[in-house]
């Protein structure tokens, strides 16, 4: 029977923050007192140790802000009704927003390789074979990882000096030669996998949590997360992690990349005790609220600082919101069809704002296409670096439509791909889908529904349906949700087809796939004996090597 993948030169240096954090997580009574405790501690150590703003770093520090199914209704700037995130909402008044901006999958470990790639999952391997248009990310039994011919964002910084470090949730890839810092992060606090759990450690461990190349305890261990109340200061743990970076690099007058990946809004959804209760929308409202009250306090100690004009700033989204999840753990994806795991726009649109003042102008709404992609390009088109010339790069430069160097808008696809399929194509206004499908008529049957109440006739199938000799055409402009297909009858099908057609055709002759990482799982790869169990007394016996092909239900 096959089994079925779960659900879904700093080494040994201990910054003052880790210290903290390790100080707090061993103890229970501190870990409700950190949400209030630990940023008060935090500025009193930083406040004495910097005496003077520093500003003169020839190449801007970048900061990537990466949420975890947080979905494009979620932000008060995008209409959610609830106004609760004010920070955000500020951001976007100081920056610029993005209401076409794009995930490259509708999933999280393909969509965060493809930010840190530039490539499409299909070209770096993040995707399976193991059959047709099936979403597959990293569980702790997957033998495959970022591949080692691939390029990351911090590699190519290191060109130009930058300090890099990775906060929060991984997922590309769990085993020692998959890790951050073996692919060009200097530092890394956080988790290789999802916080699922919590687990019977004979049968499947809890997954570890990394200070740099060591694991610091187990998630459910020495890291709580209360699921009953949903209790858990991780966020404030990665907040205190960012701040630390920020300050020190800022001291040594060092470039720096922050890449930010904070996963409170994933399920099971967690906040700290400050924070719940306080949304109208639930526990997953009191998720957003700290993620927000946290980009705030980032913003606020550039500013206090003085970096802000040297610091370019990007928040968004892995995926749309896990409508799965709904009504407690889950999000809102606004006036778009379905949610996370389908290529319809509900999975694909995310939240995006730009923040770099005296550079970006404030107050900005920019409809430029654009893709998570797009940002291993444009950063390092910011550092004054050249991308690399030997491989197929999907990633738009965005620094003319960010310093509003061209006010006419780059024409370019957004490709929407599902595993090893391409599904749909957006040009301009008009986006045609060549295969639709939500999940299978057995999940659905069994309470699975990715598009709860959206449901439109021939359009979110339970069947895979290809529609390759008449692909389905919306106009997103005028239908965001893509409920009225254009009738195939019309002028305006035709010529759109006539245009869409010859790039679908360039792209497909043109793609080279990449060799596929994620089609083969083995239970003796979990996370049984990490790096650094021996000094905690946390390691586990290995299980006998028995790999099979992961099965991807959807």
């Amino acid at each position: 029977m096959r089994k079925r993948c779960a659900d879904d030169p700093h080494e040994g240096k201990q910054t003052t923050s880790s210290k903290l954090i390790m100080t707090l997580a061993s103890c229970s009574t501190a870990m409700r007192l950190m949400s209030t405790v630990t940023l008060t501690l935090f500025y009193a150590l930083i406040c004495c140790s910097v005496t003077e703003k520093t500003s003169n770093v020839s190449s801007p520090n970048i900061i990537i802000m990466l949420m975890d199914d947080m979905g494009w209704g979620d932000l008060g700037v995008f209409g959610q009704p609830s106004k609760e995130t004010p920070n955000l909402d500020a951001m976007a008044a100081q920056g610029m927003l993005f209401p076409n901006f794009y995930t490259a999958n509708p999933l999280c470990s393909p969509s965060r390789a493809a930010l840190l790639t530039g490539r499409l999952p299909v070209r770096n391997g993040f995707y399976t074979t193991n059959a047709h248009s099936r979403n597959a990310y990293t569980p702790q039994e997957i033998v495959g990882g970022i591949s080692e011919d691939e390029i990351l964002i911090p590699q190519m910084l290191k060109k130009k000096g930058y300090v890099s470090k990775i906060v929060g949730k991984w997922h590309l890839g769990h085993r020692p030669q998959y890790l951050p810092l073996e692919n060009g992060f200097d530092e890394w606090f956080g988790a290789p996998d999802c916080h699922f759990g919590p687990y019977n450690s004979s049968i499947r461990p809890n997954i570890p949590v990394y200070n740099n190349s060591e694991m610091l305890g187990r998630y459910y261990e020495e890291f709580k997360i209360d699921k009953k109340t949903g209790e858990s200061n991780l966020t404030q743990m990665y907040l205190v992690e960012g701040l630390d970076f920020i300050v020190r690099q800022t001291e040594a007058q060092r470039p720096f990349f922050l890449y930010w990946a904070a996963d409170a809004t994933h399920a099971p959804v967690y906040a700290s005790k400050r924070f719940l209760g306080k949304s109208q929308r639930g526990r997953y409202g009191d998720a957003v609220m700290e993620l927000d009250y946290s980009v705030g306090q980032i913003l606020t100690l550039l500013q206090s600082q003085g970096i802000e004009n040297n610091t370019f700033v990007f928040f968004t989204s892995d995926n749309g919101a896990a409508l799965i999840s709904c009504p407690n753990e889950g999000g809102s994806n606004g006036p778009f069809l379905c949610g996370k795991e389908t290529t319809f726009e509900g999975g694909m649109r995310e939240p995006a704002i730009a923040w770099w003042p005296g550079h970006i102008k404030g107050g900005t709404v920019n409809f430029q296409l654009a893709n998570v992609m797009d940002l291993f390009t444009t950063s390092l088109a910011l550092a004054g670096i050249s991308p690399p010339d030997d491989r197929a790069l999907d990633g738009l430069d965005l620094t003319p439509v960010l310093l509003n160097r061209s006010h006419a808008l780059q024409s370019r696809p957004i490709f929407y791909y599902r595993g090893n399929e391409l599904m749909a194509v957006r040009l301009g206004e008009y986006k045609a889908h060549y295969w639709t499908w939500s999940n299978s008529w057995e999940e659905f049957n069994n309470g699975i529904n990715f598009c709860p109440g959206q449901d439109v006739p021939g359009v979110t199938t339970h069947d895979q349906k290809e529609h390759t000799l008449q692909p389905i055409i919306f106009h997103l402009g005028r239908d965001p949700g893509e409920k009225y297909p254009i009738s195939v009858l019309t002028k305006e099908y035709q010529d759109v087809l006539s245009g869409i057609s010859p790039v679908v055709e360039q792209h497909k002759k043109t793609l080279v796939p990449g060799v596929p990482q994620l089609n083969m799982c083995d239970v003796a790869v979990m996370n049984w004996a990490p790096a650094g169990c021996e000094k905690l007394g946390k390691c586990l016996k290995v299980p006998k090597s028995e790999p099979w092909k992961c099965d991807w239900p959807h």
